[in-house]
């Protein structure tokens, strides 16, 4: 394999990499040292200073910077959220849709991109569901496109076969035909390079325990700040233009800011956003487009792996339509994850199989430890030659 940055040394930075064959990246990445040294010092400064709160507002904005630098946005289109399902019904929330009107997805994408546009049907707006195929593009949902089509939702990269759809011809059509565009990033940020203005997204939503590195419980939210037409649907005082100095509400002076901090509501998780500073200096520092690379290199050393034991792959195989990270083994999950928990592979279970995700620090000896275990008991049970 190409070696595209040094894997060795930043394996050693995930102390779990080298305690078991961990791919399982598409459900939560280890915590990486960085990660942990920030966590840690954060502590301590709460614990020994009582929390010098406005030197961590002062970093998350440092941070909010680095965000924006990650999407190619700016930094005042970028909001922090609790995660991927609060950014997607901040945005859902925000967009000006109303009876009549219908928004279009992809069936089968992520629920929880589909249930904050569902909610609207209290207000008379209407979802409808495109077929999901291993290419998504402007042609997919062209057709399904009326006078009351509103927005288009669909994930970039899909979480259950590792799907990379084609969301730069959708933002276009979006764009020609006047439409909102949002868009799930979740399975893709921190290993799929991704470039909010040439997509063309209204809103960009995600959370940061996956290919950012950061543990469970903080989000991001992109917001294309020429649509000054999009409102929060709950406001708090640091959502204002104008926040009062004196915690006073005053009802004549409600203006949002004109930043994306009008989707924020305050008491932000700042040891996780410490935690996501060191987490993007460590990907900076390696490069995505590396990362990329890599896991892609990965994904054709596995692919060919299940191909020899004649186990079909579950999704794409094109490198143009694929995630470079995640694969889904034809293998039945029920049969098969705890077998491989058993053995210290770690692994998820998904809808048609077992999905085998990778990170920055992942190597060739993952793989083949994988198929070797998969080898190994299919020789034990008589099915050397035959799928399992």
């Amino acid at each position: 394999m190409k070696q595209h940055y040094d894997v060795a040394a930043v394996r050693k930075l995930f102390p779990a990499a080298e305690k078991m064959t961990y791919l399982d990246s598409g459900f939560q990445t280890p915590m990486c040292a960085p990660v942990k040294r920030a966590l840690e010092a954060f502590l301590n400064e709460s614990y020994e200073t009582a929390g010098p709160k406005s030197v961590w507002l002062e970093r998350m904005e440092a941070t909010r910077t680095k965000v924006a630098n990650l999407l190619n946005a700016t930094p005042e289109e970028i909001a922090f959220t609790k995660n991927t399902s609060e950014a997607m019904n901040i945005a859902a929330n925000a967009l000006p849709l109303n009876g009549g009107d219908n928004v279009l997805m992809i069936q089968g994408d992520h629920p929880n991109n589909a249930y904050a546009f569902l909610n609207l049907k209290k207000k008379g707006v209407e979802v409808r569901f495109i077929d999901m195929t291993e290419t998504v593009n402007a042609d997919s949902f062209r057709a399904a496109i009326d006078a009351n089509t509103k927005a288009i939702s669909m994930s970039y990269v899909t979480f259950h076969a590792g799907h990379r759809f084609d969301i730069e011809s959708v933002g276009s059509l979006c764009k020609e035909r006047n439409l909102y565009f949002a868009i799930d990033i979740m399975q893709a940020v921190g290993v799929v390079p991704i470039d909010a203005k040439k997509v063309g997204a209204t809103f960009i939503g995600c959370g940061t325990h996956k290919g950012l590195l950061v543990p469970q419980g903080l989000g991001l939210l992109y917001w294309d700040r020429t649509r000054t037409e999009l409102y929060p649907a709950y406001l708090a005082a640091i959502s204002l233009k104008n926040p009062p100095a004196d915690f006073i509400a005053r009802p004549d002076d409600m203006a949002v800011a004109v930043t994306a901090t009008r989707f924020e509501i305050g008491n932000f998780n700042l040891p996780g956003i410490h935690a996501l500073d060191a987490a993007l200096d460590l990907i900076a520092q390696i490069g995505m487009e590396n990362i990329q690379a890599h896991c892609f290199e990965l994904g054709d050393r596995l692919i060919a792996g299940l191909d020899a034991l004649n186990i079909q792959l579950v999704g794409p195989r094109d490198r143009a339509l694929r995630a470079p990270h995640i694969y889904v083994a034809a293998l039945p999950a029920d049969e098969w994850v705890n077998y491989f928990t058993s053995l210290d592979v770690r692994v998820s279970p998904e809808r048609d199989g077992v999905r085998i995700s990778l990170g920055m620090f992942n190597n060739a000896s993952d793989i083949d430890r994988l198929l070797e275990v998969i080898r190994t008991r299919r020789q034990a049970n008589g099915q050397s030659t035959q799928a399992a």
